[in-house]
């Protein structure tokens, strides 16, 4: 998809997506290796949108896979639609149970699952394995056959193997340490909180409107408050919220009322507002 690592930075861009040079050279590298990207880093700091942004440069099919705790097998890749299935039964009561079983377990009974349908067919696709983290170690080990082989096993079915592979980018929160199996597998990526200066860019190009002292303002308030003990530091996608509500709420610039009554776009616990009320001082930053 790409040629070189000026390129994914440029292309990203195009759709809104600005990548650190660290960014843009992993993206680069697992394009070019073929190798699963694996994305750590806080919440909100744009490792989803990142597989959405590279969908959308390389013209791909975005296939998501959102992991939770339980999810299994029949939701992440395969599982048979059994009423139709039963119908067909009904349907062939003449017929010998070997003639019916061979029907059923046919591709017109199959429903594919995010992992199935993301190494079938040879348009391009991007698969996206959200909060990997979530998910239950034992899904993993499914995963491991997926990113190892790009291939499937449906025991009525035999083997389906990948003609084109997709872009795999999984995503974790770290709320668990994921195996060195499937690590081993992936080329690691942390995404962290970005510098000012890249931040009151992304603002900027999210929230055209706003200008750029309060942007700068709005910015160095943020990270004055990732710098406190807080239950949940704000992230980019919070700062582009409260960039927007100060937009909406017409502010030119940052003084202690506006900062007040909207604190809650930013924080999310009732202490974490009031810790930041005490201790903010606007004078300094």
């Amino acid at each position: 998809m790409f040629h070189s690592v000026d390129e994914v930075a440029a292309r990203l861009a195009e759709t809104g997506y600005l990548a650190s040079p660290a960014v843009a050279t992993t993206v680069f590298l697992a394009d070019r290796l073929g190798k699963p990207l694996l994305v750590e880093g806080p919440a909100g700091v744009g490792k989803t949108e990142l597989a959405k942004a590279v969908a959308e440069v390389a013209g791909a099919r975005l296939v998501r896979l959102q992991c939770y705790e339980g999810v299994d097998e029949s939701r992440a890749l395969y599982e048979w639609n059994h009423a139709k299935q039963l119908l067909r039964i009904s349907a062939g009561r003449d017929e010998s149970w070997d003639e019916t079983r061979t029907d059923i377990f046919s591709e017109e009974f199959l429903l594919p699952r995010p992992l199935l349908t993301a190494i079938r067919g040879d348009d391009p696709k991007v698969l996206l394995i959200d909060e990997t983290d979530k998910a239950d170690v034992e899904v993993e080990g499914l995963l491991l056959e997926v990113l190892s082989d790009f291939q499937v096993t449906v025991p009525e079915l035999g083997t389906i193997t990948a003609t084109r592979r997709p872009f795999v980018v999984l995503t974790s929160n770290a709320s668990r340490e994921l195996s060195e199996a499937l690590r081993r597998r992936c080329l690691f990526l942390h995404i962290g909180f970005p510098d000012e200066e890249l931040e009151r860019r992304i603002v900027r190009l999210k929230v055209p409107g706003l200008g750029a002292a309060l942007a700068e303002s709005v910015v160095r308030v943020v990270g004055a408050l990732r710098e406190m003990e807080l239950r949940k530091v704000p992230s980019v996608a919070e700062t582009i919220d409260w960039a927007r509500t100060l937009l909406a709420l017409g502010a030119d610039t940052l003084d202690e009322t506006v900062v007040r009554d909207t604190l809650g776009v930013l924080l999310k616990h009732q202490d974490d507002i009031l810790r930041a009320a005490a201790k903010l001082d606007l004078d300094a930053v």
